[in-house]
């Protein structure tokens, strides 16, 4: 069962390959995240991958590992704090922030961290519903 101030947190990366699959999907063609020429004349110097592709690792964690199967995705806010780029590995930090057992719902404080420098890159808060694990 979640508990209040539990914390799971989740390693990851994308490829190149990731993102230009997501802009397919998206149809976000914006160059900064395809055409390295272009993203090097840019602040970033390099492309930088789209914020919601980021952002999916939270409803991939939350619909399979914490809290897991059966788990209502209801709502979530973001942040984009800094740009993130492809083959780095970041970390996905949750905290459950409050937890309603009588309806099953809880508010889990969610980040991604930059695993090199451990600085913030997303911040956000997402509202999950389950029955059987909250």
């Amino acid at each position: 069962m979640i508990e209040l101030n539990d914390e799971f947190r989740h390693s990851f990366s994308f490829t190149q390959d990731d993102v230009i699959k997501f802009a397919e999907v998206t149809g976000d063609n914006n160059p900064i995240h395809l055409d390295a020429d272009y993203a090097a004349k840019t602040p970033f110097s390099q492309p930088i991958m789209h914020g919601f592709l980021a952002g999916s690792i939270f409803s991939k964690v939350f619909g399979t590992m914490f809290p897991g199967e059966g788990t209502i995705y209801m709502k979530q806010t973001m942040e984009f704090r800094r740009p993130m780029f492809v083959d780095k590995t970041y970390e996905a930090v949750f905290t459950v922030t409050e937890v309603n057992k009588e309806k099953h719902r809880a508010v889990v404080s969610t980040k991604i961290v930059n695993k090199d420098d451990g600085k913030e890159t997303v911040k956000g808060e997402a509202f999950v519903m389950n029955a059987e694990k909250i």
